[in-house]
């Protein structure tokens, strides 16, 4: 009875002398705790190292699958001459037995001998050190993780989700200190608000200008003001009405606006770095709705890869669960967009057509995301040619609903309705076809002595002979 141990240096495979310990778990524990118990209980045969890390991932690789590769296959014809042989893995030894007529073993036996095995593997193999097999081992295992996720640091969709949890975290914040600044500034010089409306621009003002009994002394084109707009500024400062405020104010309040242009700068360097990363790991997605909408249809599904698992109907509504099930409990209308509603195609339709054009979407995202996740290629032109199929689709509702306000449809409709008395040949011929004189229909005495009165009709004939009676008497002779 022989064992095949797959190791990172190679396949080995040993000779179990004592068969009869197989079926004792503790016996075999007690011999494998020491080298000299292992060397009675198996001993090595044969050892066949792989000659390159290549060669060692295409072995674990194919024994991950439970297939039997090309160099395995040579290695236990040249060794294994009728006798039985103890495997790790049960499909593998049926793909054994089944090719090579080797009888496999696979049972609780063999694990337990397997692991004893493991224990003592650079002893019983020999010339090998903890120091040789940890590195095999290490290097094997990331290019069998490289191999088996094809891994690209290009692809790692997690900087996406950080970066695009940043990016709304500091648009918050930014709000707020522009906010806390134009308040605060506001009560030294609250005209600057009116003139300002760029928060970015209001911040480098208040750096710039400082106190406002000074603005005719400064230059404000670095502050991305033109000339008009400085003019304004310091025509202002003469006549304002705010209230005066200390140096150490101005200097906490020039420290904040500072902080603004810093966190805006960086914002900017920010969603730069994200619009490469976004063009990167998904460059299908970010085509059809741009990079903040498709980093944050990402976010939402916590990965690229379970953003693909989604179907069409579940990106559509992607970011709008609670008014899904909110919807749901109350039988209203469900939602027709989420987080696609911000894409700038759903934006260009006309509000009757956003349900529609955000399905068509939603349809085509789908499948680009796939392409992104799980494709080799890393163009765009699948999500080239589906913004085009989208953009054509609301050409078509665009163009029908021109057509349905003409009723140019309705009127060629009616037309063939029309025509369908009219020959081929004769286009001056009639409409419709005329209709002959009927004398049956004519009125005469018999009928109108059969027809019977309406009761109905005869009283109200004697009311309104009555109320003109009623009518002569009041006048009088």
């Amino acid at each position: 009875m022989l064992l095949l141990f797959e190791t990172p240096a190679g396949y080995s495979l040993f000779k179990v002398n004592e068969e009869g310990k197989l079926e004792d778990a503790e016996a075999l524990e007690k011999a494998f705790s020491t080298v000299d118990g292992a060397k009675k209980v198996v001993s090595l045969r044969a050892f066949s190292k792989f000659d390159s890390t290549a060669e060692g991932l295409a072995a674990a690789a194919a024994l991950i699958d439970s297939k039997m590769g090309k160099d395995l296959k040579k290695f236990l014809r040249k060794h294994i001459d009728g006798e039985s042989l103890i495997v790790a893995d049960a499909k593998l030894g049926g793909i054994i037995k089944e090719k090579l007529g080797i009888a496999c073993i696979f049972n609780s036996g063999a694990m337990e001998l397997m692991r004893g095995v493991r224990l003592q593997l650079k002893d019983l193999i020999g010339g090998f050190t903890d120091a040789d097999i940890a590195p095999m081992a290490l290097g094997l295992s990331h290019s069998l993780s490289r191999y088996k996720l094809k891994f690209s640091p290009d692809k790692v969709d997690t900087m996406v989700v950080q970066a695009i949890g940043l990016l709304d975290e500091l648009d918050k914040e930014l709000n707020t200190y522009a906010m806390r600044v134009r308040e605060w500034y506001g009560w030294h010089f609250p005209e600057l608000t009116k003139i300002i409306l760029d928060n970015m621009q209001y911040a480098k003002a208040v750096i710039k200008l400082g106190d406002r009994a000074t603005a005719s002394l400064h230059d404000f084109s670095a502050a991305g003001l033109d000339e008009d707009m400085e003019q304004e500024l310091k025509d202002a400062a003469i006549v304002s009405m705010g209230t005066e405020v200390s140096v150490d104010d101005l200097e906490n309040i020039k420290q904040l606006a500072e902080q603004v242009v810093s966190l805006s700068e960086y914002r900017m360097q920010l969603y730069d770095y994200l619009k490469s990363r976004m063009h990167a790991i998904a460059p299908n997605l970010t085509v059809l709705v741009g990079e903040l909408v498709g980093a944050r249809l990402i976010s939402h599904a916590g990965s690229l890869i379970n953003l693909a698992k989604h179907p069409a109907s579940t990106v559509q509504i992607l970011g709008a669960e609670k008014a899904l099930f909110r919807a749901l409990k109350t039988k209203h209308e469900t939602p027709k967009y989420g987080l696609i509603y911000h894409a700038s195609l759903i934006g260009q339709a006309a509000p009757k057509f956003k349900g529609k054009i955000s399905r068509v979407l939603a349809a085509k995202c789908a499948l680009a995301i796939r392409v992104d996740a799980l494709g080799e290629s890393s163009g765009a032109s699948i999500g080239i040619a589906s913004r085009e199929k989208v953009e054509a689709r609301l050409r078509q509702l665009e163009g029908k609903a021109i057509g349905d306000a003409s009723k140019v449809g309705k009127e060629l409709q009616n037309t063939k309705i029309w025509d369908k008395r009219r020959s081929d040949g004769d286009s001056q011929g009639l409409l419709s076809a005329p209709k002959a004189y009927n004398p049956d229909l004519d009125a005469n005495d018999e009928k109108m002595k059969k027809r019977k009165k309406d009761p109905s009709s005869e009283k109200k004939a004697k009311k309104v002979k009555s109320k003109e009676r009623g009518e002569n008497r009041e006048r009088g002779p």
